[in-house]
């Protein structure tokens, strides 16, 4: 099963700020006003940063051991689905023709649907993933 989540570094920075960095994803930074703030705002920058990289057709970077001191950061559930069906139909090793016929859609309707730019609804990302024999695991756990 493959999660979307990363650790990330939480740190004091200048004049009581704090910054979050993800070492094993140097693009995603951003940085908040106190503590709770930075790791709200922490998964918003590590989708943006992931999105990005499956933009660029990018393999997004693995996970490294977990890391004493490191906090575990998900990114949305949105953007996990839409990182799962970029993952899927770039492994999938078929067109885009091919896909919008196993989902009886048009190739454009597809083409959005892959474009990770574009805010795609659940159901449609649900169907693709089926699509591409895979299927989307929701799950829940403590709150950092």
């Amino acid at each position: 099963m493959r999660l979307y989540v990363y650790d990330a570094e939480i740190e004091p920075g200048d004049e009581g700020a704090w910054v979050v960095t993800f070492p094993d994803v140097p693009e995603a930074i951003t940085e908040c006003d106190d503590r709770a703030d930075a790791l709200r705002m922490a998964a918003d920058a590590l989708g943006v940063a992931l999105l990005t990289y499956a933009r660029q057709g990018r393999a997004l970077p693995e996970r490294r051991a977990r890391r004493r001191g490191l906090v575990p950061i998900s990114v949305e559930p949105d953007v996990a689905a839409k990182l799962a069906v970029v993952e899927a139909f770039a492994g999938a090793g078929i067109t885009k023709t091919e896909l919008a016929g196993r989902l009886g859609k048009d190739e454009r309707e597809v083409r959005r649907i892959l474009d990770p730019r574009h805010a795609t609804k659940l159901p449609a990302l649900q169907a693709t993933l089926a699509a591409l024999g895979r299927r989307l695991v929701i799950g829940v756990e403590e709150a950092a």
